[in-house]
């Protein structure tokens, strides 16, 4: 499996600069899965359904299957936030996993930057950022793209990984 990750710092794009790629890859043939950091506590689950009350009973993993889809839950309980690698490792093989947050680890990734979030550039201190996607344009020592050219974007993905229908799986 390729991977290659959308990074940046809060409302500059990632969310939306992700879900356009997944949106194109897809288009083209690829078989595409996502892994999404969040820093704050998040429940996909919603209190008073049977899984959740699986939960709240103590059990440290939960799977919900159904014709549509499977969600498997897991509870850490104080264990230790598993590592990018080990969340890619319980993945189903794809063409691309692509990344959005994970701003520390070292896997290529595009920076999705906004003038009006009034943030550094994560590029000017890390080298695994391969390029910037922005609303304004930068003078960079690598590519910058505009925030919203999904194809220009998507092709420098490409072209980063070798990326060849059917082949990366």
């Amino acid at each position: 499996m390729k991977i290659y990750g959308i990074t940046g710092w809060k409302n500059c794009g990632k969310t939306g600069l992700m879900e356009r790629l997944v949106t194109h890859f897809t288009a083209q043939g690829f078989s595409v899965s996502t892994i999404k950091h969040a820093h704050h506590s998040t429940d996909v689950d919603q209190p008073g359904t049977d899984s959740h009350r699986h939960r709240q009973a103590g059990a440290g993993e939960v799977i919900l299957a159904s014709r549509q889809r499977v969600a498997i839950m897991q509870e850490l309980r104080g264990a230790v936030e598993p590592s990018l690698d080990a969340l890619l490792s319980r993945l189903s093989p794809v063409d691309l996993v692509l990344i959005e947050g994970y701003k520390g680890d070292q896997h290529p990734k595009v920076e999705a930057h906004r003038e009006a979030a009034s943030q550094p550039l994560i590029a000017l201190g890390d080298s695994t950022v391969r390029a910037v996607a922005s609303d304004v344009p930068l003078d960079l020592d690598r590519p910058v793209f505009d925030l919203n050219d999904t194809d220009a974007i998507a092709g420098f993905i490409v072209a980063e990984l070798g990326l060849t229908l059917g082949t990366s799986r």
